[in-house]
């Protein structure tokens, strides 16, 4: 891990894929909160690189609308921009990147100068552009660290493919593969949630818990990216990588220590006691247009003309994971993703069994507890008390923390932030490591294999629901219990 000592040397931030999306929309907001913030090293530039013909100042104003800038952090912007190149070349001629070597090679000053690659490119692009990097650009005199963008391949043969030809290039340390998940506040939690609590150890097991059900869902379809979509799925988009690195996180022994590959190893152990997914315990759905909907609710996955009018690529999906081992032996951990639904939300939900002996009628419902990664960061147990009144009536309330109240003068970070320092500063904690990637492929491939081979249609769903109406059935069959009797409400401010 670096030392802040060595803060004081030249760093070099290159954005490679710096005319895209993704570029303009998080990766410059990113590094300018950094640096404005004062959390990267004093001496640290940024170089763009991509293929387009563009300038410093063409890519400042593609980044406009998405930098927050705050009243009096204009003058520090354009310090930001002044510190900002922009070279333009191909990605497979090993000339234009010599010649990025030579521009980064002028600010390197000193005995010691560090360089981060940030791989915002297609996938398309990924084999020349890593060799490149390492025939012509890699730093002599410090550190060179690579950031990879998902997806890390498609299937465990083309995931096992990427990783020998990186690990051809550069060693493991170097390697830093960015699941944003990872990077969310709540997501972070889960650690000290688990291990600094003494009143959960004893309840987090298959004696107490009857299910753990992980959700995310988006409001919204594919908003004219269907193509890219379609190549992918839900299936690789979101459960495959954010919701089962949760689950490791939400399942995983206690670490040695809190050293990153102490805490990769124990997520490891529990990826390798889960089976591959059969397809019994997966159920796919895909939107339709809504008629009564508004704008783009009245349009289905298959009205996107960047989408083929057959695919059958799905747009939800709801799958049930068992892990093996002493402690979660017949727990169902149902992982639940999926576009155009009824709201936005990402959460854990650890729903506790029925208390035995009930004296109260069926009315006492299921403890749970919940870990809301967005939006509005907040955990929350759900519990039974007696209803205020001359009645002994039970109602459903909760002990609340709500990140917005409780800390309220305390800016969260976003993912990107987090996870960009971690790489300036050598902590891999929150990184995928290779054998993590293998076991998530080895439990997912066989189902996408089998979905893809035999065509299977999804369900159809209407944009605005929650989702294909067979789900509540197979989340039941998984011992959860949905009674709809109760909404958690965010607090608002006094």
């Amino acid at each position: 891990m670096e030392n802040k000592a060595d803060f004081k040397y030249p760093h070099t931030f290159i954005l490679l894929g710096a005319s895209g999306d993704l570029a303009k929309k998080k990766i410059y907001p990113t590094i300018w909160y950094l640096y404005r913030d004062n959390l990267l090293p004093e001496n640290t530039r940024f170089v763009g690189y991509a293929r387009s013909k563009l300038t410093i100042e063409q890519i400042r104003e593609q980044s406009k609308k998405y930098m927050k800038v705050r009243p009096g952090d204009e003058q520090k912007l354009e310090r930001f921009w002044e510190l900002n190149e922009y070279v333009a070349g191909s990605y497979d001629k090993r000339v234009d990147y010599e010649h990025l070597n030579q521009h980064l090679t002028k600010f390197e000053k000193g005995p010691v100068a560090n360089r981060i690659f940030y791989l915002a490119v297609p996938p398309t692009v990924f084999d020349e552009t890593t060799v490149n990097i390492r025939n012509a650009c890699i730093s002599i005199k410090g550190f060179t660290r690579i950031i990879i963008e998902k997806p890390f391949g498609r299937d465990d043969v083309s995931s096992e493919k990427l990783s020998n030809h990186l690990a051809g290039l550069f060693k493991e340390e170097q390697i830093y593969r960015i699941d944003h998940y990872l990077g969310k506040e709540m997501v972070q939690n889960l650690m000290t949630i688990r291990f600094a609590n003494k009143i959960f150890s004893p309840s987090w097991n298959h004696d107490n818990i009857a299910s753990v059900l992980i959700s995310f869902k988006e409001p919204f379809g594919t908003e004219g990216r269907g193509g890219y979509f379609d190549s992918f799925g839900i299936v690789r988009d979101v459960m495959q990588n954010h919701l089962l690195q949760i689950l490791s996180l939400v399942a995983m022994e206690k670490p040695v220590t809190l050293n990153p590959d102490d805490i990769r190893n124990e997520k490891v152990k529990v990826l390798r006691h889960i089976e591959p997914i059969e397809l019994k315990d997966l159920l796919v759905g895909q939107y339709v247009g809504n008629p009564e909907g508004q704008g783009e609710e009245k349009l289905g996955y298959l009205d996107d003309p960047t989408v083929p009018k057959d695919s059958v690529t799905p747009t939800y999906a709801l799958a049930g994971l068992f892990i093996n081992n002493e402690r979660w032996q017949g727990v169902p951990f149902i992982l639940r993703c999926g576009k155009a639904l009824n709201e936005r939300k990402a959460e854990v939900r650890i729903q506790y069994k029925d208390v035995p002996g009930d004296i109260f009628d069926g009315h006492a419902k299921r403890n749970e507890l919940v870990i809301r990664v967005q939006p509005g960061e907040a955990l929350y147990l759900k519990l039974m008390s007696k209803k205020p009144g001359m009645k002994f009536d039970v109602v459903e309330t909760e002990l609340d923390l709500t990140y917005s109240m409780r800390y309220r003068d305390t800016d969260v970070p976003d993912a990107y932030e987090r996870l960009i320092l971690d790489v300036f500063t050598g902590s891999q904690m929150h990184f995928v490591r290779n054998d993590e990637l293998k076991e998530a492929w080895r439990i997912f491939t066989p189902v996408l294999k089998k979905l893809e081979d035999e065509h299977i249609k999804p369900i159809p769903y209407k944009f605005g629901s929650r989702g294909p109406q067979q789900a509540d059935a197979k989340l039941s069959a998984y011992d959860f219990k949905y009674s709809g009797s109760y909404k958690w409400k965010k607090p608002t401010v006094c």
